[in-house]
């Protein structure tokens, strides 16, 4: 990396803990995210808005997705794109349409299970409730209750004498939180109490899209501090590390050589069938009305899309100490080794050879450590938004990440360097 370039070391993690905290939901994410780029110089631009071909840092966003890119001064039409892709939200609970329940003197919270969460990790854990209520206008505002509010509370081991042997948890009966107590079910009482703490009458909240999350704040774990244990790591690490990378591309003074861009994408837990999530079409459209706004053509579009690279940035497996027979033999990626480079030939992960070396030049280039990730062939490989950037768009995506323990859990562990040796490998890509 040349002596010109930010070179991110452990304040970044810091800021990462920063990060986190501020973000307990896909739209905080999103304004937090929008609000460091704006410090950067970025500006918002309104899907409805008619664009223009002017260089500098721009982002839209549409509910718990953005994306940001940057024009450097005499980009052409057909300038192809360097994207890091990542996604904002996390399996968890969430809030649903009537969600005021309740039995036997208990007030509970009706939830309903949004990804693949290990639910065991959400019990006994002091929850906060955040997200967006939607108003009567038309308009969103953003609530964030980050204080010991609810509780999914475990039935004691004297009524399950067999609990340590294999708990198995029923998703519908089992998962709803408590948060008070009294005989009957008040119809409207939450929405009433959130509206409260958003400073606003009940009246205005005409919808909303809410979700539980661990108020125990992140923080660094281990002997030396070496070690970082935190809510959410899947997937606002690499949130994180795109936009403190773009920012700091954008802010460089040397113009890179592509057109840089982070795309953050919502309901990657789930599929990514939205039209927020990587399925959806506002990639597509975002890259070819950047085209279009500078004068280009179709022409100009197939040239940028045939030479655009796309790192899909998503945590991956650590080798567990207590379960190393579940990963693959001859690869163990390890916290603090350096980011990992993910592979599956069935393309569960879109990284093939080429993909490799780009991915390797920019380590190198950056002087970060690396390391591959491959499943065991007995295990099912998961998936990200890669194949489905490269299969949508015909981008030339690779797969990458951090390497993690507790994939899912309420609360996950990660190697305290790894967050700043992923961001120092993301600002070489998109120089």
């Amino acid at each position: 990396m040349s002596s010109s370039a930010t070179r991110f070391d452990r304040g970044h993690t810091d800021d990462l803990i920063t990060f986190l905290a501020a973000s307990p939901s896909p739209y905080h994410a999103v304004a937090t995210a929008a609000e460091r780029l704006e410090k950067a110089g970025f500006r918002q631009v309104e899907e409805t808005a008619a664009w223009d071909g002017t260089t500098g840092g721009k982002y839209v966003i549409r509910g718990g997705a953005i994306i940001a890119w940057y024009v450097p001064e005499g980009a052409a039409a057909h300038t192809p794109y360097r994207i890091v892709g990542a996604h904002t939200d996390s399996p968890n609970l969430r809030v649903k349409p009537r969600p005021d329940s309740g039995a036997h003197g208990w007030r509970q919270v009706a939830v309903e299970i949004y990804g693949g969460p290990l639910l065991n990790s959400w019990l006994d854990r002091d929850l906060g409730i955040a997200g967006r209520l939607t108003l009567r206008d038309g308009g969103h505002r953003l609530v964030n209750v980050d204080r010991p509010l609810l509780r999914v509370p475990q039935l004691a081991i004297h009524l399950d004498r067999g609990a340590n042997d294999g708990l198995k948890l029923d998703r519908q009966r089992h998962m709803q939180p408590i948060w008070g107590l009294g005989d009957d079910v008040r119809e409207g009482d939450l929405i009433r109490f959130l509206a409260d703490e958003a400073g606003l009458d009940a009246d205005e909240v005409t919808g909303w899209d809410l979700m539980v999350h661990s108020v125990e704040p992140p923080a660094y774990l281990g002997r030396d501090r070496e070690l970082l244990a935190a809510p959410r790591l899947d997937n606002l690490l690499s949130v994180h590390a795109a936009t403190a990378a773009l920012a700091a591309v954008a802010t460089a003074g040397e113009p890179p050589a592509c057109i840089p861009v982070m795309a953050a994408f919502d309901h990657e837990e789930n599929g990514s069938e939205s039209d927020t999530g990587a399925q959806g079409p506002l990639l597509g459209t975002v890259l070819e009305r950047s085209v279009y706004a500078r004068g280009g053509t179709y022409e100009d579009r197939a040239r940028a899309f045939a030479g655009t690279v796309c790192l899909s940035s998503d945590v991956g497996h650590a080798v567990h100490p207590n379960y190393a027979e579940r990963h693959d033999p001859t690869h163990h990626p390890r916290p603090n080794g350096g980011p990992i480079l993910k592979v599956n030939v069935n393309q569960r992960y879109a990284t093939d050879g080429s993909g490799r070396a780009v991915f390797a030049a920019a380590c190198d280039e950056a002087g970060v450590p690396w390391q591959s990730f491959v499943s065991n062939n007995d295990m099912p490989c998961g998936t990200t938004i890669g194949p489905i950037t490269a299969a949508r768009h015909g981008i030339r995506t690779v797969d990458i990440g951090v390497a993690c323990l507790s994939m899912h859990s309420a609360r996950e562990l990660c190697g305290a360097d790894d967050p700043y040796l992923l961001a120092n490998a993301l600002v070489a890509f998109l120089k």
